[in-house]
């Protein structure tokens, strides 16, 4: 599983965000789940791919729940691809934003 997030790794090392990854198999589904964790101070972004076998043991990725913070609904995508083409869009208006809302605080101080 590490080989289907390995560009969405790359893209936030690039960017500065720290990450942690967990497996979770649960008992009652033949799904597996991967749950990744990143951000830049707190980890309280979440990616959570549901996979799982093919006959010929290889993994097929049946759905990736993507929740930035604050989202009360997650943003469901087919692929990595589709995830990342998100991620560029959103993450440079999120860091905006809390670029203005930390220049917001020092000036209010």
């Amino acid at each position: 599983m590490i080989t289907v997030l390995n560009l969405t790794k790359q893209y936030l090392k690039s960017r500065h965000y720290r990450y942690e990854k967990s497996y979770i198999r649960p008992l009652m589904t033949p799904e597996s789940v991967y749950v990744f964790k990143f951000g830049r101070e707190a980890l309280n972004n979440r990616v959570i791919i549901r996979y799982s076998h093919t006959w010929t043991g290889r993994r097929k990725i049946n759905e990736i729940d993507l929740r930035l913070h604050k989202q009360k609904h997650p943003r469901i995508f087919r692929s990595e691809k589709d995830l990342l083409n998100y991620l560029e869009s959103r993450l440079p208006r999120r860091e905006e934003e809390e670029k203005e809302h930390q220049t917001d605080e020092e000036n209010a101080k």
